[in-house]
């Protein structure tokens, strides 16, 4: 019988862990392998399996565990435990019905806050996305370019919600953004709203942003339902 490939494999770990960084070090290790597709969907993390690599105890894996289930990249399922969290699928339409729900919030709360350095960041990362050939990169600049302009927002816990959003975002498009074609429509979109937004005219910058997030819906839900991710689905 063939065993399957260990999803842990992949992590090194260097040497001893300082007690007061184990949890985070857990938490980020974990969660870059969880993005970049190291550790894929639908994996289950055993507490003392994490506790052996990492040498520590299981406390702050625990933990640690805790923290990427509150970003959504885990789910806990009975009998199974930690399980890596399942990409956009077929619920994109409800995913993004949420986001904008979400952004929209937080665009209108961060708009009056945000300064011209702020601008200037958001300028910057649609300049990279527009250069950037690497999907896996292309991900995080996307999520980092709208997290710059909702950053200034007062309400921290939606923020978190928004975060939480975006990151499921990140991690569909890492491993599907080329066969969707979606890159040059997104940065018209990204510079249309960013303008509204340094006009500071939130109602235009809210418009631009429901546009681009229907936009990307009916990309995603069409692209879920062509037979080319079908496929790509059933070879997971």
């Amino acid at each position: 019988m063939t065993q399957k490939p260990n999803p842990l494999s992949s992590i090194k770990v260097s040497g001893p862990i300082p007690a007061h960084l184990a949890r985070s070090v857990i938490e980020e290790t974990l969660r870059a392998a969880i993005l970049d597709g190291r550790i894929p969907c639908g994996a289950a993390l055993r507490q003392q399996d994490l506790a052996d690599l990492f040498g520590v105890s299981r406390m702050p894996v625990r933990e640690a565990l805790r923290q990427l289930e509150a970003q959504s990249l885990l789910n806990v399922i009975a009998h199974k435990g930690a399980v890596v969290a399942p990409l956009v699928q077929g619920d994109a339409v409800e995913t993004y019905a949420l986001r904008i729900l979400l952004e929209s919030e937080a665009l209108r709360l961060s708009i009056p806050l945000l300064t011209s350095e702020d601008f200037q960041q958001a300028a910057r990362y649609i300049d990279e996305l527009e250069t950037q050939h690497d999907y896996t990169e292309i991900g995080r600049l996307n999520r980092l370019f709208h997290m710059s302009l909702y950053s200034k927002a007062p309400n921290r816990r939606l923020l978190k919600l928004v975060d939480d959003g975006l990151n499921e975002e990140e991690r569909f498009l890492r491993f599907n953004l080329e066969a969707m074609g979606l890159g040059k429509l997104s940065q018209e979109d990204h510079r249309a709203m960013l303008r509204a937004v340094e006009d500071r005219d939130v109602e235009r910058s809210v418009k631009m942003l429901e546009q681009h997030l229907n936009r990307a819906v009916e990309v995603i839900t069409r692209y879920l339902d062509s037979p080319e991710a079908k496929k790509r689905q059933a070879t997971k």
